[in-house]
């Protein structure tokens, strides 16, 4: 009980903290709650006008110090916060949340897609649409006193990172900045950088999670715990009953593949992880469902509510089903019926009413919200989703179950570092809800318990800066501050202050590789003569190996090329390596398509495709010639099915060899002259006879690549000092050649006109402008041709798309030829900015925009063997929109395109395209 002293000193504290922090005393009685240590401490420093940088684990409450600097702005009147996140989806959420708080007259809302009451004193936006408004010097900055960048460990995002910086830079100073940020492991780096380009900032920081997270590891049936106590989890110390467990599992497993014998593949193998509606069934029975199961695969997620539906397993009651389908109706009312079926909609409302589903990019937009929502509302039990969710909208769970520990990058597959197994696992535990969270990883033979320990233990990761100049950037800098000062503000990044921060390492080590080097330069010392010199004869004995090594690959790509380009329809021949390795017919030459030749073929297996260059090591033989049927359907299986026969037929694949052509790669070269000369000197030298050559030569190969790493180190730092005002310098070039910026600096019309385009490929759509290359274009043509600057296919080597016939070819032919033209500009300045163009959505872009039914434009995407994803198609086609719409403004479109742009974006927003989302 309260004594009359302790209630007489708590309101004298009470009356203590409203005479200092009246603002936040008042917020308080809205909040409902107590704010913890951080959260307090970060809102007493905006209260007292400092700028405030809090780092906290995920579902730790960052956002109220957020939401605090909102209840500042509106309790002074006549002053303004915009709350940046970086996805819409996070923008719609805290929309709807502040709205719900403050009510719609207080509140606005502006995305690519939405624009509500954008003179608001409270808006809440995207980073991107508050780094356009700082360019355009937009009025609606007037009055503006707080931003709050949620999330802003995003400026690590290699390609929307640079948005983030600009915007600190470029803020006036009179603008407090609240920086919401994951735990990061070099805060202070970042915080002194932020105190550098925005003055006073209070850095905030929390270890702390509010609801505790439990590690565990599921070995085949049986679940552990990961550490046996928080002393254990602090030095990283397995539990042992699972260590046991695990080397038993391995040791059974070795066991069973001697016992198959040799050839059956060893122990892994034979391992097969638990069926994932077991894992599921476990984490119902332990208490621990809703669950997110991470799966780095979007196909890998779609097949797990699959086979938990073939299990039968079912986690909703009556009453939840219901619900369930009312939230899913809700969400498709406004996709017209028979698109539904094509979406695969009812397929999916089953898994969703049995409380299963995927969530990954690949879906439909509305069917990931029906999801989202549902699993909020505590109705979905389990989510099979890839790792884009760890960094999307709110959905945290009880707890999360990781398949894998590795992840495919876009380029190989990567183990999982600790700040994404942190970002992964911090969805786990409800706050509010549970008590506790857990995190779950599935045993398997690579699978360490110690490796996962480091893992879960090591909870923080350094933000690292990803900025750069880009077209856009430069003339719009050079527009508002002019090229010296653009420099300055340059210099002034997170990048360069990175860099420059990361020169005094590399020089220490450079001169730590000197030292090194004189050591192993009196080890290699020979009394015979001068071994330097007999090294370096040795090096350019295999320096001139590899180079004739190289000119013989090059030559075989080259017979590679032109033999694939000489193919003809019917042609039969053998894929040589890869996983369509085998015999194949020709079903479409190489002749007007893109780049390298990639004719379009037939394998025995009946997987049809184009092949390329990289797929043979050499010329391709043509082994024998079948009849192909006219207008040959290839997406037919049956079609397939009847020309494979024929392959076979041919007896090709018993005798493995062909009837005419001749095989194999150019003549074999003879002995090199220069090769052999340099032999008879080796030979000749003094210190070729020593008996400790080889040991000398040990020693000399070490210096010699020590050397090499160190002059690449040297590189490094020259590069790194003041590394980003000469790439903009190079940028500047680029633009001053091809007329964006005038030879004494100044910004031209065409550079305004740039200056408006917000597109990665931004330099290409504006010379596409300026040269016509979209004039002359009907409104599906030129939504078709835009969308090739856009596009990126998803993995590569997808199969080079062809065209619809007529003006567009023209069309993606010329914007080829363009960007050749810009690439070469940027290789002659050191620089690599402007992505490829890939014609690979142009024709589904180009039956939408003709307004044919979805089922037959999904089926026209990149791959021949697989329909597009419906969110893949949404998400570009929605980038189309968007540029169609700038493209629309741009002063340098003739009325021609522009009338052409007006009415692409009508006959593109329809359907499951109107669908808005959110709101």
């Amino acid at each position: 009980m309260t004594s009359p002293a302790e209630k007489y000193a708590e309101s004298k504290r009470r009356a203590a903290r409203l005479a200092e922090f009246p603002a936040l005393e008042d917020f308080m009685l809205d909040v409902g709650f107590d704010l913890d240590d951080f959260q307090r401490s970060a809102c007493e420093s905006l209260e007292r006008g400092s700028g405030v940088l809090v780092c906290a684990p995920t579902g730790a409450g960052k956002t109220v110090v957020g939401e605090f600097a909102v209840h500042l702005a509106l309790r002074a009147g006549e002053r303004k916060c915009f709350y940046t996140t970086p996805i819409k989806a996070l923008s719609n959420q805290k929309y709807h949340d502040l709205v719900e708080r403050y009510g719609p007259a207080q509140v606005g809302l502006l995305t690519g897609d939405n624009a509500i009451n954008g003179d608001a004193p409270v808006v809440v936006m995207t980073t991107e649409v508050l780094r356009n408004m700082l360019y355009s010097g937009s009025a609606t900055l007037n009055g503006l006193a707080y931003v709050v960048m949620d999330e802003v460990h995003y400026l690590a995002d290699r390609f929307r990172g640079a948005v983030w910086e600009e915007v600190i830079i470029h803020l006036p100073a009179s603008v407090n900045l609240v920086s919401l940020s994951a735990t990061v492991s070099n805060y202070e780096e970042f915080a002194d950088w932020l105190v550098t380009v925005r003055g006073e900032t209070e850095v905030v920081v929390s270890e702390h999670r509010p609801v505790p997270l439990w590690q565990h590891m599921l070995v085949g049936k049986r679940m552990f715990d990961l550490f046996h106590d928080a002393d254990a989890a602090r030095k990283h110390d397995v539990h042992p009953e699972l260590l046991r467990y695990s080397r038993e599992m391995e040791r059974r497993l070795e066991m069973t593949g001697r016992a198959h014998g040799p050839g059956q593949g060893g122990r892994s193998r034979r391992w097969q992880p638990p069926p994932r509606a077991e894992v599921v069934d476990r984490l119902e029975r332990a208490g621990l469902l809703p669950a997110i199961l991470f799966i780095f695969s979007r196909a890998g997620c779609d097949a797990a509510v699959q086979q938990c539906l073939s299990a039968g397993l079912r986690l909703t009651d009556v009453e939840e089903r219901a619900e369930i389908r009312r939230i899913a109706e809700a969400k498709v009312a406004s996709i017209p019926r028979e698109d539904l079926s094509v979406l695969g909609y009812w397929e999916w409302l089953d898994g969703l009413e049995r409380g299963l589903a995927a969530h990954h990019a690949g879906m439909l937009p509305a069917f990931k919200e029906a999801v989202e929502e549902c699993f909020v509302n505590g109705l979905v039990k389990a989510v099979f989703a890839t790792e884009t969710l760890a960094l999307g909208i709110n959905m945290p769970a009880r707890c999360v179950v990781l398949e894998r520990l590795v992840k495919f990058n876009g380029e190989a597959h990567v183990d999982l570092t600790p700040g994404e197994y942190t970002q992964l696992t911090g969805r786990a535990g409800r706050r509010g809800i549970d008590v506790e969270g857990h995190a779950v990883v599935l045993w398997s033979p690579e699978v360490d318990p110690r490796h996962v320990a480091g893992l879960a233990s090591t909870r923080t990761y350094p933000l690292r800066s990803s900025f750069r100049p880009s077209y856009n950037m430069a003339v719009n800098l050079v527009s508002t501050v002019g090229a010296e000062k653009s420099r300055a503000l340059l210099e002034s990044s997170f990048a360069q202050f990175q860099a420059d921060r990361s020169v005094v390492g590399l020089a220490r080590q450079v001169q730590r590789n000197v030292d090194t080097m004189q050591a192993y330069g009196s080890d290699a010392a020979c009394h015979h003569g001068d071994f330097d010199e007999y090294f370096a004869i040795r090096v350019a004995i295999a320096d001139r190996e590899k180079a004739i090594a190289r000119q013989g690959a090059s030559q075989r790509r080259a017979e590679a090329v032109s033999s694939l380009e000489r193919l003809k329809v019917g042609d039969v021949i053998r894929v040589p390596q890869g996983r369509r390795a085998g015999l194949a017919v020709v079903l479409e030459g190489a002749a007007g398509g893109f780049g390298e030749p990639r004719p379009l073929v037939l394998t025995q297996d009946r997987w049809a495709g184009r092949v390329s260059p990289a797929d043979f090591p050499g010329q391709v033989e043509v082994l024998e010639r079948i009849r192909v049927p006219k207008h040959f359907q290839h997406r037919s299986p049956a079609a397939r099915r009847d020309l494979a026969a024929q392959i076979s037929a041919t007896g090709l694949d018993r005798h493995g060899g062909g009837r005419r052509g001749r095989r194999g790669g150019g003549a074999p070269s003879g002995p090199d002259a220069e090769i052999a000369l340099l032999k008879v000197q080796m030979r000749q030298h003094p210190c070729h006879a020593c008996p400790d050559r080889e040991e000398h030569a040990r020693w000399a190969e070490r210096r010699h690549r020590l050397e090499r790493d160190t002059d690449a180190l040297r590189d490094k730092v020259a590069g790194r000092t003041g590394s980003l005002a000469r790439t903009f310098d190079q940028v500047c070039s680029v633009l001053t050649g091809r007329g964006y910026l005038s030879a004494d600096g100044e910004v031209t019309d065409a550079g305004r006109m740039l200056g408006r385009i917000w597109s990665e490929a931004d330099l290409l759509v504006a010379e596409c402008i300026r040269q016509g290359v979209w004039d002359g274009l009907d409104p599906e043509e030129l939504a078709a041709a835009v969308s090739m600057v856009l596009y990126e296919s998803r993995r590569e080597g997808d199969d080079r798309a062809s065209v619809p016939k007529g003006p567009i070819t023209a069309a993606v032919d010329a914007c080829t030829k363009l960007w050749g033209e810009i690439a070469s500009d940027e290789s002659a300045h050191g620089l690599t900015l402007t992505r490829e163009p890939d014609p690979g959505f142009v024709w589904p872009m180009y039956r939408w925009a003709r307004g044919e039914p979805l089922a037959r434009v999904l089926a026209s995407g990149h791959n021949y063997d697989a329909d597009m994803p419906a969110g893949d198609f949404v998400r570009w086609a929605r980038q189309v929109l968007d540029l169609l719409g700038q493209i629309k403004e741009a002063p340098a479109s003739t009325s021609e395109v522009r009338d052409a742009a007006r009415k692409a974006i009508k006959a593109i927003n329809r359907g499951v395209l109107a669908y808005q989302g959110g709101l």
